[in-house]
């Protein structure tokens, strides 16, 4: 039996046709279903927090426009403050959670006004102009975001800068009501003036709970180490006096003493020091001539005698820093803006980012006890050395004292870095001035937590004039597989590099570096160029070695970053005779020292040796000529604790037909003063750390009877 059906012109309708009002309500139930999907998405995407919808914007940031908020009396009150609160415990980390940037985000409060009942606001100054600069820095920083749920801290907008400003029950209230407190959990309160009359609290006295303070006078009482960030006291004179560049070096006074506001026995004990040691020492006070005003805060005298201020504190080489009421003292910041040397005399005072900062590098701290020793103490300190804290104490200034913007970030900066420890800065980046790019280099003495940047090696050519061996050596080293570019150190003041089309032709980057002065150092100066984590550095005559023993030498520095890995092996050995150390360069079963005219190492000893090298070693290397690959060998050594790697067995490099003319290492006086080399650094270093080992790295099919095409690097010299 058939089935009947229906045809038109375009076929069989095996559908039946959809009546109207069902088509109408499907059409009706599909839009419904999409404009709720685009609502969806809107809602989803859409910053829909209310918090965030009053986010810190530029007209959000006067006084008179902020919505006015009432405190009943009956709110509540934080607790005084969890002295035992750490990161750990008080702290939640949770919320900042982990993002590619390893920065944390920062969510300010809408700005309001706070009033009690009877209208009176719970500060006398409402929002100074330095809480306004620092809120606004964080806003414009990358820390700063709008999205609430997004944020790891929380700044309340309520200016607690200044504690004498301050009603402190009402600001306790104030603080309680934000709507995210929670006991001040990831809350951060900056406060420079804590403390009143008449015993002056080294911590803000407002009720805060868990909150993080951010404080300008802490004591070793109040501070909690690890949770409370110690601050500067702000000097307005840093925004309104602009000092002329001073350069470090001998000035004027030896010691001048600039605050007004000192205790009495204090200044007693500066007069006697002033009658022993005369014109060094100078003593400052207050102006009683003149009328009170600005113009007077930047005056000081001295037996009548008008001295401008903060000018004044570029005239001496140490500036007395003594604790007022308060701990911390703004006469800190201006001291550092001169460049002057602070001396200070505050017991228990926790220095401003001193969790970070080596005050050991730019101050002179003195128990207030050994006032009246104190220029014996500072007389006692190497000329050389007052200049680099001359020099440091400046750089902390213009880095981090400088403004409300500088202390604001860099507080954030330090607790991001507890908060992402695995990406904070290194001791060096906080405190080497921005001349030694440390950013640029990791250590090699910890394992990274990511694959090297750039991966194969720089090789860094060592010349002077010898153009057709370079030529030679650039040819040779261009065939290796790993080479990343190639860096020519050119060390000849007088001549000029061949032109650029005299150049080999090689596949990688080839740059030439002219030096400013013949110095052997310039082979391991942190260049730019170098942006690769392993170094070849080789001579312009080492021209016998093949690219599979340098592509080897590679593979080896890969598997041990920490080590100096080459070619030469050289010895050391103690002379009973003579009673000193001796260099030995003929060929022995044991190795101490790898001579860097051919070895590779970590670019990170570039900088060691640049600018952490003890003693005057560089200098004594540029001196004679000298010695510079023994230096490096001393400083990895002691920095490791480890041999160097001498790898395959080749033992002559040179070529030919280079002669005494043309190098230094061939010279007989240069081999005599190896020795002295050896037996002076040792003395500089205090201790011997070269290490003596009896084995080198050979590839593995090295010796084997298999066919060179099966052998990784066939080509690998015996002699």
């Amino acid at each position: 039996m058939y089935a009947s059906g229906k045809y038109t012109s375009r076929g069989p309708a095996l559908i039946p046709r959809m009546k109207t009002k069902h088509r109408i309500y499907y059409i009706t139930l599909f839009s419904v279903v999409l404009l709720g999907l685009i609502a969806t998405g809107l809602f989803q995407f859409w910053p829909h927090s209310i918090e965030s919808a009053t986010d810190w914007t530029m007209d959000k940031r006067s006084v008179h426009d902020a919505p006015l908020i009432r405190l009943p009396v009956s709110n509540p009150i934080p607790e005084r403050g969890d002295l035992s609160c750490r990161m750990h415990t008080c702290f939640d980390v949770y919320r900042c959670g982990y993002n590619p940037k390893n920065r944390i985000k920062v969510y300010i409060y809408p700005l309001q006004k706070f009033v009690d009942e009877l209208g009176v606001p719970i500060s006398s100054n409402g929002l100074s102009r330095e809480y306004n600069d620092l809120l606004s820095a964080i806003s414009d920083s990358d820390f700063y975001t709008d999205d609430v749920t997004r944020a790891c801290l929380f700044i309340p907008s309520v200016d607690v800068l200044n504690q004498n400003s301050l009603r402190i029950r009402e600001t306790a209230q104030a603080l309680a009501m934000l709507p995210r407190w929670d006991k001040g959990m990831n809350h951060l309160l900056f406060n420079m003036l804590p403390g009143g009359p008449p015993d002056y609290n080294t911590a803000l006295d407002v009720p805060r709970d868990r909150a993080l303070l951010a404080g300008g006078g802490f004591s070793t009482w109040t501070y909690r180490q690890g949770y409370d960030v110690s601050i500067p006291v702000y000097s307005p004179l840093s925004a309104d006096v602009e000092l002329p560049e001073r350069q470090p070096g001998p000035r004027r006074y030896f010691i001048l003493s600039p605050q007004t506001a000192i205790h009495r026995e204090y200044r007693a004990e500066l007069e006697r020091l002033k009658e022993e040691n005369g014109e060094a020492l100078l003593l400052l006070d207050k102006c009683s001539n003149l009328s009170q005003g600005a113009t007077s805060a930047r005056k000081r005298c001295y037996k009548g005698q008008v001295y401008d201020y903060p000018q004044i504190l570029q005239e001496s080489s140490f500036c007395v820093v003594l604790r007022g009421a308060r701990l911390g003292q703004a006469a800190l910041s201006d001291v550092l803006q001169a460049g002057c040397v602070p001396v200070i005399l505050a017991d228990s005072y926790i220095l401003p980012f001193s969790e970070v900062l080596d005050w050991k590098r730019a101050s002179v701290v003195i128990p207030e006890e050994k006032l009246s020793e104190m220029y014996t103490i500072l007389k006692s300190i190497p000329h050389r050395q007052v200049e680099e804290m001359q020099r440091q104490a400046h750089w902390f200034w213009q880095a981090y004292f400088s403004s409300m913007k500088s202390i604001g970030l860099t507080t954030l900066q330090i607790i991001n870095d507890r908060i992402y420890p695995y990406a904070a800065r290194t001791y060096e980046e906080w405190n080497n001035p921005p001349v030694v790019k440390w950013s640029s280099v990791n250590s090699p003495l910890f394992l990274p937590l990511i694959p090297p940047r750039a991966p194969g090696f720089t090789a860094v050519v060592l010349t002077y004039d010898r153009v057709e061996s370079l030529f030679r050596v650039i040819t040779e080293i261009s065939k290796v597989p790993s080479l990343a570019k190639l860096l020519v150190v050119w060390n000849n003041q007088n001549k000029s590099p061949p032109e650029d089309s005299l150049w080999p032709k090689i596949g990688v980057p080839l740059k030439v570096v002219r030096t400013e002065e013949n110095k052997l150092s310039n082979r391991f100066f942190p260049y730019d160029e170098i942006e690769t984590e392993a170094v070849l550095a080789i001579d312009d005559d080492i021209i016998m070695l093949t690219s599979d023993e340098l592509q080897f030498g590679y593979e080896v520095w890969r598997e041990f970053p920490d080590r100096l890995v080459g070619y030469p092996g050289r010895l050391h050995l103690w002379d009973h005779e003579m009673g000193k150390w001796k260099y030995e360069s003929e060929w022995t079963n044991e190795v101490s020292m790898v001579l860097t005219g051919a070895a590779f190492y970590h670019k990170y000893f570039n900088y060691l040796y640049t600018y952490k090298m003890p003693g005057d070693i560089k200098n004594w290397v540029d001196a004679h000529m000298n010695c510079e690959d023994i230096a490096m060998n001393f400083l990895v050594a002691n920095i490791t604790g480890k041999a160097p790697i001498k790898v395959t067995p080749r033992k002559k490099f040179k070529c030919p037909e280079c002669t005494a003319i043309d190098g230094l290492s061939l010279d007989q006086t240069h081999m005599v003063e190896r020795s002295e080399c050896i037996n002076k650094f040792a003395s500089v270093f205090g201790t011997m750390p070269l290490k003596v080992v009896e084995h080198r790295a050979d590839p593995v099919l090295y010796k084997d009877d298999f066919p060179e095409k099966l052998k990784s690097f066939p080509n690998i010299g015996s002699l």
